[in-house]
């Protein structure tokens, strides 16, 4: 494990022991824990998340999206329900994560799941990465392994209800977030796609159960099957200290004044300022 430790004010190489996931996380692009949460842990869970999904109406963020597309999903869980917030800062997740983007880093997204059985209509279902690739390079330049490859932002889902293969799980091809680039245009939709000779590994998950995965990892949510039970996680973005929180999106959360705000007319003024439309983790 090579990864990245807060030491006062900078990052530096570690080289403590870590747990097994970090290192699967760092090399692999993704790890997963089994039996974090256990039954009455939850059940607490999804009947907040439940009463939360009732007290809030879906959060539109994207005009051109219908309305529906916003039905299963609930952002900024940690400001809504305290046992989400707790849920999220669980030491077993902490300790793997905190290798990788340091013992400062924090939440830059927490949104909830809870998709019916059928197959969805969300882009998850594409093969994409949630930001970066943070090193892009042509794919004839192969990365120096003597490196430890940075890893900015850290996906995690946790189960509350079983992810068999029938309800399309998300799968991650092993790897690819080291590629520094973002997966082919042309495959986008192609189960079989490979990187390097490693295929998709679906993440086929039991309740209490968490999957970790790096932002630019290649991932997607499988087709569902016959027999799909629908997927229902919450799900959290973990970021290094350097990278903003995406809880709301920047329009409802700035540092700007009305004045500035009002100065900035073009697009690229908004983007200037900090005014970004709503993307990967925001909407």
């Amino acid at each position: 494990m090579r990864g990245v430790i807060t030491r006062k004010l900078y990052l530096g190489l570690r080289t403590e022991p870590v747990p097994a996931s970090s290192t699967e996380l760092e090399t692999l692009g993704f790890a997963v824990l089994r039996g974090v949460f256990d039954a009455d842990q939850i059940a607490t869970l999804r009947a907040d998340i439940d009463r939360m999904f009732e007290e809030f109406p879906p959060d539109v963020r994207v005009q051109e999206h219908a309305e529906e597309h916003w039905l299963p999903f609930r952002y900024e869980m940690l400001n809504r329900s305290g046992v989400s917030q707790r849920a999220v800062a669980d030491p077993a997740i902490l300790q793997v994560i905190e290798p990788l983007l340091g013992e400062d880093c924090h939440v830059i997204a927490n949104t909830a799941w809870r998709q019916p059985p059928e197959e969805s209509s969300h882009g998850g279902r594409y093969w994409h990465i949630d930001s970066g690739p943070h090193v892009p390079r042509s794919p004839e330049v192969p990365w120096d392994s003597r490196i430890p490859y940075p890893i900015f932002a850290v996906a995690a889902h946790l189960m509350l209800q079983d992810c068999p293969i029938e309800a399309g799980p998300t799968a991650v091809i092993p790897g690819s977030h080291t590629s520094g680039h973002a997966p082919p245009s042309d495959r986008l939709s192609d189960e079989g796609l490979t990187w390097e000779g490693h295929g998709a590994v679906p993440l086929t998950l039991a309740a209490g159960d968490v999957a970790l995965f790096v932002s630019d990892v290649w991932h997607r949510r499988l087709p569902s099957g016959v027999g799909d039970p629908g997927r229902y996680f919450l799900q959290c973005h973990y970021g290094r200290r350097d990278l903003a929180q995406r809880l709301r999106s920047t329009s409802d959360a700035n540092q700007l004044s009305a004045e500035a705000v009002e100065r900035a007319r073009s697009p690229r003024d908004r983007t200037l300022v900090g005014l970004h439309p709503a993307r990967f983790y925001d909407g």
